[in-house]
């Protein structure tokens, strides 16, 4: 039987503490992806880097955590769970959902990549609103007590986060406009009109894509029955502004869909 030199052992306990360092530095740069971090993101230009150098998205990097990938159906958060962080849509998408005292249910939002997640538990601590994949997603989750401190040190990434929410108080306004003064199909021609601008800012198709949502869950954020809002979808395909085939749409005539929400496109 042989026995391993003493030079050999050395050899075998070299290679095992450059593993052990080899992998502590992967997971210093993401614990579940070593290849992706917020200088290489494709989204970076739409998220909260957008506002940083080199040096500042590095520092950024050091407290995004890179979760696994969730399933159609898994659930980020849920309506009062202890707000912790925000999150950072990577690919897919999700919607935001309210539940009353009584079971029922409301849709709130919809979010798509590049967006941001969850700003709506930052005044009161607990999350307002449940969020759930509408396909297989994934997020960056950035824990906040971490971001709050790393604003403090970068004035860029603090306005850069208030524009942010800034920008959710404004859509929240907007929709409360849709709901109180539009009718169902402006309703509806403003919804289709925003996705394509939203899924033209990560270049994408803003004339032809997939509806992740489905037409009930369009129905609960602007305020109709799934019944009104098939009626709609084949009333505007009949007048040429949208071909519908299940959930892929082709938006025609944006011109069409502007003028019915009274937009100049000039």
């Amino acid at each position: 039987m042989n026995t391993p030199s003493i030079q050999g052992k050395e050899s075998v306990l070299d290679e095992l503490s450059l593993s052990v360092r080899n992998e502590s530095a992967t997971q210093k740069i993401c614990p579940h992806n070593s290849n992706i971090s917020c200088a290489s993101c494709r989204l970076n230009e739409l998220c909260l880097p957008i506002a940083l150098n080199k040096t500042e998205i590095h520092q950024l990097d050091e407290i995004v955590e890179r979760n696994r990938p969730l399933k159609k159906g898994d659930h980020l958060y849920r309506q009062n769970d202890e707000f912790r962080s925000v999150f950072a849509v990577r690919s897919g998408s999700f919607k935001s959902y309210v539940l009353s005292d009584t079971g029922q249910g409301r849709v709130t939002g919809f979010y798509l990549p590049g967006e941001i997640i969850g700003m709506d538990g930052i005044a009161s601590k607990h999350y307002s609103n449940s969020t759930q994949s509408l396909e297989h997603s994934s997020i960056c989750e950035i824990p906040f007590s971490q971001l709050e401190k790393l604003s403090h040190q970068l004035p860029n990434l603090q306005h850069h986060f208030f524009a942010i929410m800034g920008n959710e108080i404004a859509k929240d306004q907007q929709i409360h406009t849709l709901l109180s003064s539009y009718s169902a199909e402006e309703r509806t021609a403003s919804f289709l009109l925003g996705l394509s601008s939203r899924y033209a800012r990560v270049s994408l198709s803003p004339t032809r894509f997939l509806l992740p949502m489905t037409r009930s869950d369009i129905g609960e954020y602007l305020g109709l029955t799934v019944e009104t809002v098939s009626r709609i979808f084949t009333s505007l395909q009949k007048k040429g502004l949208i071909e519908v085939n299940n959930r892929e749409i082709e938006l025609t005539d944006l011109s069409a869909l502007r003028a019915i929400i009274g937009v100049d496109t000039c």
